[in-house]
């Protein structure tokens, strides 16, 4: 119990030495928290700024500018008197699109000649590319039907059968769990967590690889009688609290300033986080012991954490990734802390159908276990090649 004291105390001297430590343990994963936050505070993008080009200039023309700028996700920013002009506004960056009533649109319409609509979003940007390309395509398809309704109005057919013609269904959407289409609420506490994951992973790999590098790792040991266990454990246990604390305050942003719906008992999102950091330090841990030198380990931890944003299913469902690239989610612990997530603050399932992502949580952090001979080799070697 004295050899695990000393450690815990040489663990937090550590620490307070380099300040860099606490900055990124507290500092940035709060204040990239309230970035996400701020970013997406309107919930979603709205109003995403477009060019109009409109090369007929008659009433019916006018009137479609005015339903383009109606629409929720389209401000109409410019007005170009070409294609040319519109595709430079576009690679400027001042819009994100643009929408062509060709010339003489009005006339080919009421005489049935058929005129064509052109809209171009800009999809290298694609959430603001797919709004706008929504705005348009909303358009287009009222344009269309008012035509419709106009030509057959003329024919003397009811009022009630064209609008069965034009509209013969009508379509109730109810987002399950998301009401609003806020992705904030989905976006935010991923992101959130992707970036806390890539600081413990950091701080864990320099904390002890740097042992080797400035030639403590000696000292180190001897301060724990020569036990890597009770040297590790009273090096990461400062560290498992004050993350966890951190995790919690950005929770705190999250679900209780901020008011994110949270469908599960308060204590089953408390829970997640001591297992989440935990797993972490783990995985840095193992990235440590197969690479006991801090530029190979941090290089790696790091490609493996950033790629993590990718490849948990954030922005886009491993189900559906190659085999041979979504299998690599499953060796990160957000990919499990992002499903508890899923089923227990999203969806309000009982704990128990979240049961074998803990385990795999508690897995991930006892699996260097078997890895330590290697790390204790390498600190009694203490040998540094940068």
């Amino acid at each position: 119990m004295k050899a695990l004291w000393q450690s815990i105390k040489y663990g937090y001297s550590s620490l307070c030495r380099r300040r860099l430590y606490l900055i990124c343990m507290i500092f940035v994963p709060l204040l990239c928290c309230l970035f996400f936050l701020s970013l997406l505070q309107e919930g979603l993008p709205v109003r995403v700024p477009t060019a109009i080009v409109d090369l007929d200039h008659s009433s019916m023309s006018r009137a479609m500018t005015r339903n383009l700028d109606s629409q929720q996700y389209v401000d109409i920013t410019e007005s170009a008197e070409s294609y040319d002009a519109a595709l430079g506004a576009v690679r400027a960056g001042r819009v994100f699109g643009f929408y062509v009533i060709p010339a003489n649109f009005q006339r080919d319409a009421l005489s049935g000649r058929k005129p064509v609509i052109n809209y171009y979003s800009n999809m290298t940007y694609f959430v603001p590319g797919t709004f706008s390309y929504k705005g348009y395509k909303t358009l287009a398809v009222q344009a269309t039907a008012s035509m419709v309704q106009e030509a057959a109005s003329e024919k003397g057919i009811s009022d009630r059968t064209i609008e069965a013609l034009v509209k013969p269904m009508s379509i109730d959407i109810n987002p399950v769990h998301n009401p609003w289409t806020n992705y904030s609420m989905y976006l935010t506490p991923s992101f959130s967590a992707g970036v806390l994951e890539l600081m413990i992973i950091l701080v864990t790999i320099m904390t002890l690889t740097y042992e080797i590098k400035y030639g403590t790792s000696r000292q180190w040991l001897r301060n724990s009688h020569g036990s890597i266990i009770l040297a590790v454990t009273g090096k990461l246990l400062p560290q498992t609290v004050i993350f966890t604390i951190t995790g919690w305050c950005m929770q705190g942003l999250l679900f209780g300033i901020s008011q994110f719906p949270v469908l599960c008992p308060l204590w089953v999102l408390a829970l997640s986080m001591p297992f989440f950091v935990l797993a972490c330090q783990g995985f840095g841990l193992m990235m440590s012991c197969i690479f006991p030198n801090p530029r190979f380990a941090l290089a790696t931890g790091t490609l493996v954490a950033i790629l993590a944003f990718s490849l948990t299913g954030f922005s886009f469902p491993v189900q559906n990734m190659y085999g041979a690239v979504g299998i690599f989610s499953y060796i990160v612990p957000v990919r499990y802390y992002f499903l508890i997530h899923i089923q227990q603050v999203l969806n309000g399932t009982g704990l128990y159908y979240s049961r074998m992502y803990f385990v795999a949580l508690i897995i991930m952090t006892f699996l260097p276990a078997l890895m330590l001979w290697r790390f204790k080799h390498a600190c009694i070697r203490q040998q540094y090649v940068p």
